[in-house]
């Protein structure tokens, strides 16, 4: 669970370090709070922190930002530091170019999910990778189910669109 809230932070964020907090003060938070409600609620209530969490980073940016900008200072810039998991052999296939072409298609599928909005961003990560369902991705994201629907399939959508190339 860590990794998948690592990444969809990640993604969201678009930074490493940032991503590891806001990952960090997730699960602290969820320990603290929630650690006597029932195991079968867990995976909703965390993913629900980490929504809030993902929101309060989004926030704070927009804030420093502004103040960036109005008093003429430079922003930071993105740190470009290689990702360790990257590094992690591939043990799923032994074909070269499958794993290559699994490595395209998982470049180009990150960089199609970080141009998405962010709602449709967590619909899609918290449907199709986490699995969850329609009442439970709506409980995380704080919205109602029909929203997650709209959200989900215009994230599917957009994505279909911007991946066509790998369809087979």
């Amino acid at each position: 669970m860590e990794r998948r809230a690592f990444g969809m932070a990640r993604l969201s964020c678009g930074s490493r370090e940032d991503a590891l907090d806001i990952v960090q003060d997730t699960m602290l938070h969820f320990a603290r709070l929630y650690a006597g409600r029932p195991e079968g609620e867990w995976n909703v209530l965390f993913y629900r922190i980490l929504h809030s969490r993902i929101t309060d980073w989004y926030r704070r940016t927009a804030v420093r930002r502004r103040f960036h900008d109005w008093f003429g200072k430079p922003r930071d810039g993105e740190n470009d530091d290689e990702d360790p998991l990257a590094r992690v052999a591939d043990t799923i296939s032994p074909d070269p170019a499958e794993g290559v072409m699994r490595q395209e298609f998982t470049v180009a599928l990150q960089a199609a999910l970080a141009r998405l909005p962010l709602r449709q961003q967590q619909a899609f990560v918290l449907r199709a990778w986490e699995g969850f369902d329609t009442a439970q991705t709506a409980r995380a994201m704080g919205c109602s189910e029909g929203s997650v629907k709209t959200h989900y399939s215009r994230a599917v959508h957009a994505l279909q669109s911007k991946l066509g190339e790998f369809q087979p």
